[in-house]
C-alpha cells in the first residue's frame, strides 16, 4: 500500500496538472510572430505597429468533433471569426490577423466552442513604435 501511494505522488507531482492549463481543453494558447512544424515561434505579448501578421496558437485537448472558432476583436468590433474541426484528442490550430499599423490599441482573441460559448479570452496590445 506505501508503494502504492509513493508512486502515485511521484506521478503527481512529475506530470503537468490541468490546473496550469489556461482552460480544462485548452492546454496553451499564446500570440506568436509565427508558427512553424505545428509549434508557436516567437511568443509575444505585446505588438508594435510594425509587425504586421500576429497569431494565435491553441493546443486543444479532448474536444475530439467539436468546432472551435478563433474571434478577433479590435474596439468592440468582430474583425475575424475563424473556425476549425477538432480531429483528435490533442489537436493544435492556429489563425492569424493581418495589422493595418493604425490599428493600435488592444486586441482580443475569444476562443469559442461549438454552442458559442466563451472557454478563453487572451488579449495583446498592438502600440505605435512612436510611443
Amino acid at each position: 500500500m506505501k508503494k502504492i501511494l509513493h508512486l502515485l505522488l511521484i506521478t503527481l507531482l512529475c506530470s503537468p496538472t490541468i490546473a496550469e492549463w489556461p482552460h480544462e481543453n485548452i492546454s496553451q494558447a499564446v500570440f506568436a510572430k509565427n508558427v512553424e512544424n505545428r509549434q508557436p515561434v516567437n511568443i509575444i505579448v505585446d505588438a508594435d505597429n510594425s509587425l504586421g501578421k500576429i497569431y494565435f496558437f491553441t493546443n486543444i485537448r479532448n474536444l475530439t468533433g467539436e468546432t472551435i472558432t478563433h474571434r478577433w476583436i479590435y474596439k468592440n468590433n468582430v474583425m475575424a471569426e475563424v473556425s476549425f474541426e477538432v480531429r483528435g484528442p490533442r489537436w493544435r490550430v492556429w489563425s492569424s490577423k493581418n495589422l493595418w499599423h493604425t490599428w493600435v490599441g488592444e486586441w482580443t482573441v475569444e476562443v469559442l466552442n461549438q454552442q458559442s460559448e466563451v472557454l478563453l479570452t487572451k488579449r495583446f496590445e498592438f502600440g505605435s513604435r512612436d510611443e
